[in-house]
């Protein structure tokens, strides 16, 4: 009977970074996998061709310059590079015009104001006031314990940045951007960038990710090797420090005594104690229905994890092996578009962003729009050579409206089919000997994959408004504990979200070391200190 001080359940980026921590206090930690490879999302692989390394799953980085596990672990140390291209989004038109969103506030307001005079100026105020909001509050409210939406509520209008974003928060991702901005295309592009993780357009409640979500899309970075070199190096943090990550490990139950987290019960009948700690980083479903068993939980608490919604929407994406480097038409006009990170297709107008939503919502299937990247443009050794890869990646439903999940085996290839087609229609070099192989992943691949992405979750659940903040995923569990003393969830089923921002991680590993006396190691971050002196946190 193998004895450890902590148990972690899911080895995602969040579980990384909880055991990094705790492993680096002094605690023997073990963290169980049910995958052969480590890093749940943070997953790169060799889906096509020799040599041709995907992204997967995770790709676009969008708190790097934020997420105090970078800095306080060290990673750079270990060989860890994010690139950042510039520009960071574009949007190609049919026409041959384009939009770009650079790092540089004036070359995006040049590129803007092609289209509206007006729309460049407020763009020009907006960034500056959507970093204020970042560096105020949205950012460091990431990475420290949610406080409870009256009292939140309080605070913020006590403050001009707070009584601005709880303005916002009323509204919808629709109503802020056609109030800021005029031109269809621009339209179309911010409420793109507003809605890519998952909102929906038209959702009151959760207008503060706006500002958000529209200054990280100048923010993103493309992780150096792929995104599983974050997984490894977090590991290598892990194993100096004497902590194990195992791996094809299929926890059947955890063991709960008098009320408290005791341990773990493998598939094949192991048993493996823990002496102060049991961490979930899976779903809330798993977690406590299936692991901790209702039987041990108050019928209130059963019925709020039996509330818990998954995304309206999942992804299809297309993963290609090319013989060379795409070349957009719009780039004989604006040579920077062939050198953007995240390409906004088929999308020209804020119209065709809002019925591709509607048809999501309706589980159809419609030809359109979706974003695309071609990492090996920024990271040579992503490909062979002189070859390059790329990635489709489209909102999809999970269930369709004829047939259901299952529609997704027949209706595959033709969706990857049609995605290529709109993508060489601004892409002419995308043609089928430019196309050396490709890789389709459906939202129910996903699932199959991932076992915690239920439904194709991307986010381990909805963004909306009774699953944010402090009910995330609802209220006894807002700090990271649960009704079963010793048990802790820290996945992105918890505050602060998902899309690898290690919040939830970084939160849990200061909720247990706080609850079991440990001195830690690590330092507030400088921006949570100035928000709460500010008195937003």
């Amino acid at each position: 009977m193998a004895k450890y001080d902590g148990i972690i359940i899911g080895s995602g980026p969040n579980g990384l970074a909880v055991a990094a921590y705790l492993a680096k206090a002094g605690l023997k930690i073990l963290l169980l996998e049910r995958r052969y490879e480590m890093g749940g999302g943070l997953c790169t692989e060799k889906v096509t061709l020799p040599g041709f390394i995907h992204n997967t799953h995770a790709v676009y980085h969008m708190m790097v310059d934020y997420a105090p596990v970078f800095k306080d672990l060290r990673l750079e140390d270990y060989g860890l590079r994010f690139v950042r291209p510039s520009p960071v989004m574009a949007m190609p038109l049919s026409d041959g015009s384009s939009i770009c969103l650079y790092t540089d506030v004036d070359k995006t307001c040049e590129s803007i104001g092609q289209f509206s005079k007006r729309d460049a100026n407020t763009y020009r105020e907006i960034a500056d006031r959507f970093q204020t909001y970042m560096d105020d509050f949205l950012a460091p409210a990431s990475y420290c314990k949610p406080v409870a939406p009256i009292d939140q509520v309080a605070m913020m209008q006590a403050t001009e940045v707070g009584r601005e974003l709880n303005e916002l928060t009323e509204k919808t991702p629709k109503q802020i951007v056609d109030e800021l901005f005029e031109n269809e295309h621009v339209r179309g592009l911010m409420l793109f960038a507003a809605c890519f993780w998952g909102l929906d357009y038209d959702l009151e409640g959760v207008g503060y990710l706006v500002p958000l979500f529209i200054n990280r899309a100048t923010n993103y970075r493309l992780c150096i090797g792929g995104s599983h070199h974050l997984a490894h190096v977090l590991s290598k943090v892990i194993y100096e420090n004497g902590g194990m990550v195992l791996g094809s490990k299929v926890v059947k139950r955890i063991i709960v005594e008098n009320g408290a987290a005791k341990g773990v019960e493998l598939e094949d009948g192991t048993i493996i104690t823990a002496n102060k700690f049991v961490a979930s980083s899976i779903d809330p479903h798993q977690t406590f229905s299936r692991l901790v068993g209702e039987e041990h939980l108050d019928p209130y608490f059963v019925q709020r994890i039996k509330d818990w919604k998954w995304e309206a929407s999942s992804l299809l994406g297309v993963h290609l092996a090319l013989d060379t480097a795409p070349h957009f038409i719009a780039a004989e006009e604006n040579p920077d578009v062939d050198k953007a990170f995240v390409y906004v297709v088929g999308y020209e107008t804020e119209d065709d962003v809002v019925s591709h939503f509607d048809a999501l919502y309706r589980g159809e299937l419609v030809a359109g729009g979706f974003n695309c990247c071609f990492p090996s443009v920024h990271d040579s050794g992503q490909a062979p050579r002189g070859k390059h890869t790329g990635l489709i990646s489209k909102h999809a439903p999970y269930n369709l409206k004829n047939g259901g999940p299952e529609e997704w085996y027949r209706v595959r290839d033709e969706q990857a089919d049609e995605c290529i087609a709109t993508l060489h229609r601004y892409v002419p070099n995308l043609t089928s000997d430019n196309i050396l192989w490709r890789y389709v992943s459906t939202p129910l691949d996903i699932e199959n994959k991932f076992h915690n992405m239920v439904n194709g979750s991307i986010k381990q659940g909805a963004y909306i408004p009774f699953q944010m903040g402090y009910l995330r995923p609802n209220e006894e569990c807002s700090a990271n504990v649960t009704p079963i003393k010793g048990l802790y969830v820290c996945g992105a089923s918890t505050f602060s979200g998902g899309m690898v921002i290690f919040g939830p991680g970084y939160i849990a590993a200061n909720s247990i070391a706080e609850d079991l006396g440990i001195d830690k190691w690590w330092q507030e971050p400088e921006m949570v200190i100035s928000a709460r002196e500010k008195g937003m946190l």
